[in-house]
This record gives C-alpha cells, structure tokens and sequence, in this order.
C-alpha cells in the first residue's frame, strides 16, 4: 500500500526544484539585507511607526482638515514617540553606565564570593570559569561601554529615521485612494496589506500597554526593595517586553546582579521572586493570548524569528522581528493558494480547511444466519398484514 501523496497541478518545474530556487532566492536576498542592515534597519523602523500612527489621519481629516495638515499631524505623533523612546533608551544608557563604574569594586567581591561558593561545591573547572567571566566586572564595563556605543548609534540612525517617517507619512496619504482605484481588480493583495497593517498595530498596543504596566510594577517593587537605578530596570523591563519569549529573561538578569551586588543573596531571591510573579503572570500568562489574536504566529516561529532577524539586521531585530516576519508570510506565502499549509504551519489557521470529524463508530454486525430469517418473517407479517384480508387469501374490497 503506497502513501498518499500531495495532490497539486503541474506547473513545469518539480516541487523540489521550486523549492530549491526559493530558498536560493531567500539567502541572496537576505545576504543583500544583512549587509544593508545599516540602511534597512532604520526604514523598517519608519515603517512600523508609520504604521502604527496611520489612524490619526482618519478623525483628522473627517474634522475637514486638509491632507497635508492631517499629515503633519501624523508627523508630530510620530516624532513624539521616537522622541520618546530615544530620551528614555540615552536616559538608561547614562544610568547603566555610571552605576557599573560606582559598584565596578563591589561586583569584584561578589565574584569572587561566587566563585569561591561554586568550588566549595566541587562545582569547578569550566562551569565556574564561564560564571566568574560572565560576571568579571571588565566584562561588565565592556557591556556599558558596548550599551553606549549603541545608543549612540542608534541615536545616529535617529535622524534617518526621521526623514524616513516625513516621506513615509506623506505617501500614507495617497496610498489612501488605492482601495478605490484598484479594489476591484486588487481585492485579495489590498486585503493582505490591510491585514497586515492592523496586526502590526495591534501587537505594538498590546506590547506597549503590557509593557508599560509591567514597568511601572518592577520599578515601584525595586524601589520599595532598595535596588539601586529602578528607573533604568523599568525602563528595560518595558523595552524588553517587546521581545517575544527571552524578552523576561534580558529584564531580570541585570537587576538580580546589582541586587546581589548590594544586597546579597536574599535580595537577589527576592528581586526574582518579584519578577516571576509579575512578569510570568502578565507576559507569559496573559499577555500570549492577546498577542496571538493580533498576529497568530506559533510560539516556535516567534522565538526564531528573534533569533533570525537579530543576526540580520542586529539588535533592532529584535523589536521588529515580529512585524518582518509577518511582512515575509504576507509577500512569500499568503499570496500563494497553494500554501496555505505553510500558512496554518506558521501559526495563521484562519484560511486553513476545517478539520475533518472522526469516523462514526461501527457497530458489531450481527450474525446474518440469524438476521436473515428474522428479516424474512418480519417482512411477510408485515406483507400478510397490509394485503391480506380477514381470510387470509385476497385483499378486503370496499363495500358500496
């Protein structure tokens, strides 16, 4: 008995053979992202927040603004949220970087304490090695000097960031005819971009509003806890919420460390016991159902897709690996109506064929040497019944 196979019509080339040249046409075009990442990094960026201030233009012009001043409108949104985000990432990297140099002292002595704990365990070798220089404070310095110097850079792609959003925000307003232009003979690629320009802004909502209640919870938790910097931990608690799954991970380390710097182990334990209880409950717990409504990607696909887009296009990837990934299943998969397996593999079930229910039960057939005469004699009773008359022999006739 052969498997089943596939079903699809032949469109010249082997299945494989496509496929092959499909991946060979993602690593050229990737390899050409990977080294435009300087440049492809900050347009993405400008394009997520485009996106995302894009509803302003609405109530603006119904109000009977013009185009151009519904426009700057969303220009100045725009700004003010990368201004934002900027004043608190500069904010942050200056704080990290004076504390690490006041408690540069104090972190030795707590590696050495450390180091001497894991010996006393037998625990030695390279296990004690890699704790002692993931703790070393010149590997710390070298961390604020790394944290500065990307501040500074991203401070530098700021500026292209923002002539980006200026032209990105005027095009906005003419791309607002296409629907009447080209929605009927492009109904299925302008459902598509609409889609996908909605689930971009619905997972930033999301994240945002996550995130910024699980800031303003860490930080007063610090604070009451006597962590020194809380408002650097918050921020980064609010920045690393819009990293999918490892997002919990990069918040919490950092501030455990400075709380065993100062406080030893039991602050330590107690800056964890804070952050397990919050952010699992809210990031892991709550927060996943929200975001999958608004992107449905499987949880697989969102974790490597951090990874991924991170060693393209650098930190800046992380943030936006979620928005290039849908961009990506909205260009190479959701156009094709062949792939909509590969849609409902990613995690999107919406166009996916409803399952098949499982097969009704069989019951034992019964033995038909014993079925057969009890059929035979229930149909001639019921045959006698309907045609015989009160003799047996002919049918009853109607009396006049």
């Amino acid at each position: 008995m052969t498997a089943p196979q596939d079903v699809a019509p032949h469109r010249g080339l082997a299945p494989s053979t496509r496929t092959l040249i499909s991946l060979a046409a993602g690593v050229v075009v990737l390899a050409g992202v990977y080294f435009a990442r300087g440049l492809f990094g900050p347009l993405a960026l400008a394009a997520v927040v485009v996106i995302i201030v894009q509803p302003v233009r609405g109530p603006l012009e119904r109000r009977g603004w013009p185009r151009w001043a519904a426009t700057t409108g969303m220009i100045v949104v725009a700004y003010l949220i990368l201004g934002a985000l900027a004043a608190l990432l500069a904010f942050a990297g200056v704080q990290f970087a004076n504390l690490v140099g006041q408690y540069l002292d104090d972190l030795a002595k707590t590696v050495n304490q450390i180091t001497s704990w894991l010996e006393s365990f037998g625990v030695e070798g390279q296990v004690a090695d890699a704790v002692s220089s993931w703790l070393d404070p010149s590997t710390i310095a070298g961390l604020a000097a790394t944290v500065g110097g990307t501040a500074m850079t991203v401070l530098t792609a700021f500026f292209f960031v923002l002539a980006y959003v200026i032209f990105m925000a005027a095009d906005s307003g003419r791309y607002q005819d296409a629907h009447a232009r080209f929605g009927a003979t492009r109904p299925a690629t302008l459902a598509r971009i609409t889609s996908y320009n909605s689930g971009v802004r619905r997972y930033f909502v999301v994240n945002a509003t996550f995130g910024a209640v699980v800031a303003v919870v860490d930080g007063l938790a610090l604070w009451w806890m006597g962590v020194p910097a809380p408002a650097v931990w918050a921020i980064l608690a609010f920045v690393t919420n819009f990293i999918p799954n490892i997002g919990f991970v990069l918040g919490v380390v950092p501030p455990t460390v400075m709380a065993l710097v100062v406080g030893g182990w039991p602050l330590a334990l107690g800056v964890v016991a804070v952050y397990c209880v919050v952010n699992v409950v809210l990031q892991v717990l709550v927060q996943p159902k929200f975001v999958a409504d608004a992107v449905n990607l499987s949880l697989t696909l969102s974790f490597f897709s951090v990874v991924f887009w991170t060693l393209v296009i650098g930190p800046l990837g992380a943030i936006l690996a979620i928005p290039l990934t849908l961009l990506t299943r909205a260009l190479v998969i959701e156009g094709d109506p062949d792939a909509g397996w590969l849609r409902y593999l990613s995690g999107d079930t919406s166009g996916a064929p409803p399952a098949a229910g499982p097969a009704p039960a069989k019951a034992d057939a019964p033995d038909e040497a014993l079925v057969t005469p009890t059929r035979t004699v229930s149909l001639e009773a019921s045959t006698g019944a309907a045609s015989d008359g009160p003799d047996g022999d002919e049918p009853d006739r109607p009396t006049t």
